[in-house]
């Protein structure tokens, strides 16, 4: 069947979004077209906002009518996003009182954190209280409110509300994207307020994600990359690009 170059995309953004990523050479055999097509169509999604291109192939960006399940983010980057978790977790210092953002990173955060001396931990995941409300040294704080399907985290006033009487000494915040353009990006309006309020409630915070999230943008912007003290990621993210971010304020560290 011959598609138009708008069938075949939006094709491909389907199959991005159902599989994680895609790749141009089982594309171009399943489309039935050359391999130079399928790269160009991954060029012209590119440039829509909707795919990021890789070596071979491409992954979805997430946005505004398009955001990964907590179920999916857990099988994806696994022992990355451990790496990354563990060295967020060691910049604890002396903070007593934390707040663990929603997300499968933050929720690996929470894991490690120490149990060996007293914490208080306000968070707005589900699974983050479950990970942490048997251990007897850490008292978990779960903001109220309405619970999103897809992240198992409170949204909307009642929780904005209740984190706002709060002063806590470290926030570990993930995020759907980061540049250094547009800053901390997340594709839901309600999440994105939660996120801007956690900052404002911190004294230091901590963006822990996975290099793929760098360059990316999704819909609601909620913090300037300067807002943050450190920024935790891979050796994935090259020296160079690390190094970029570091000159807009923050520590960057790569595990």
């Amino acid at each position: 069947m011959n598609r138009t170059a708008e069938e075949r995309q939006r094709e491909i953004v389907l199959a991005a979004r159902r599989d994680g990523s895609v790749d141009v050479t089982a594309l171009a055999s399943e489309l039935g077209v050359a391999k130079e097509t399928v790269r160009r169509d991954l060029r012209v999604l590119e440039d829509h906002g909707l795919l990021r291109r890789t070596h071979g192939g491409a992954y979805p960006v997430e946005s505004a009518g398009f955001e990964t399940t907590l179920a999916f983010r857990a099988t994806s980057h696994v022992p990355e996003k451990r790496r990354i978790a563990t060295a967020a977790a060691d910049l604890l210092g002396d903070a007593e009182t934390v707040f663990v953002d929603e997300g499968y990173t933050p929720q690996l955060i929470a894991e490690a954190l120490p149990r060996d001396r007293p914490l208080t931990v306000v968070t707005a995941s589900l699974p983050v209280a479950g990970a942490l409300a048997e251990t007897d040294t850490v008292s978990v704080l779960l903001l109220g409110g309405r619970v999103r399907s897809g992240t198992l985290a409170t949204v909307d006033h009642w929780t904005t509300k209740m984190l706002a009487g709060f002063v806590v000494d470290l926030a570990f915040i993930g995020a759907n994207g980061i540049s250094r353009e547009h800053g901390l990006t997340t594709p839901d309006p309600a999440v994105s307020e939660v996120k801007t309020q956690a900052i404002r409630a911190a004294r230091r915070t901590v963006f822990a994600g996975v290099h793929t999230k760098f360059g990316a943008v999704s819909f609601c912007r909620f913090a300037e990359v300067g807002a943050l003290e450190t920024i935790v990621t891979s050796t994935l993210l090259p020296t160079a690009e690390a190094h970029r971010y570091s000159l807009l304020g923050p520590q960057v560290i790569r595990v």
